[in-house]
């Protein structure tokens, strides 16, 4: 409503909702299945969390966190897709699509956002407890970047809190259909993050 009332055309809630029941349109609708897309339950080992003694972060690359969610193919399967973020612009700087959740879903985001940024050796990436990011691979590209790692507490879906209210705006706005495939998926994706990343409005960057 704030892009139409931008353009000249102020609009309440009950107008949309009259315009869209004229219009015969329903509004996106949570889906009663989840993937679950973190399996915590592993012997890799998890780091503190940081973000407890951390102020708001003031600039670039002070902060990253990540996360994974699915997005729904025909046929009733998934696609994964990992991201990367930056807290304090809330631009994604990097995201994968696949057809799995292992390791392999993550690095190839790790390795897009070290070489696009160059980020310094204060930055913290911060996750929840998923196996993914605990993994052998995953840590020694933190360490050789010098990038410290900050992993969420045991049974608290508050330490990731700002990661997945992020993903729950990306997966209500993207769930508008099911994929043919991931490469189809991964197109749609693409397109939603640079509309997410250059035009989407953000009310906490006003």
């Amino acid at each position: 409503m704030k892009d139409l009332i931008e353009i000249g055309q102020p609009c309440d809630v009950r107008r949309v909702g009259k315009l869209m029941r004229n219009q015969h349109l329903l509004a996106i609708q949570t889906r009663s299945f989840v993937p679950k897309a973190t399996d915590s339950r592993h012997k890799l080992g998890y780091s503190p969390n940081l973000l407890l003694e951390m102020p708001e972060p003031t600039d670039l690359h002070q902060l990253w966190v990540g996360d994974i969610t699915y997005t729904p193919l025909v046929g009733g399967e998934f696609c994964y897709l990992a991201t990367l973020m930056d807290r304090f612009s809330r631009r994604i700087i990097a995201w994968h699509v696949a057809d799995h959740m292992t390791e392999d879903l993550v690095l190839p985001v790790l390795h897009q956002a070290i070489k696009e940024r160059q980020p310094s050796e204060s930055l913290i990436h911060h996750t929840d407890r998923g196996g993914q990011y605990a993994g052998t691979r995953y840590r020694a590209v933190l360490r050789r970047a010098g990038i410290v790692q900050s992993i969420s507490r045991a049974d608290n879906c508050y330490d990731n809190a700002f990661a997945e209210s992020r993903f729950g705006t990306l997966t209500t706005e993207l769930e508008m259909t099911r994929y043919d495939s991931v490469e189809a998926a991964r197109k749609a994706i693409g397109e939603f993050l640079a509309y997410y990343n250059l035009e989407r409005k953000h009310s906490s960057l006003n």
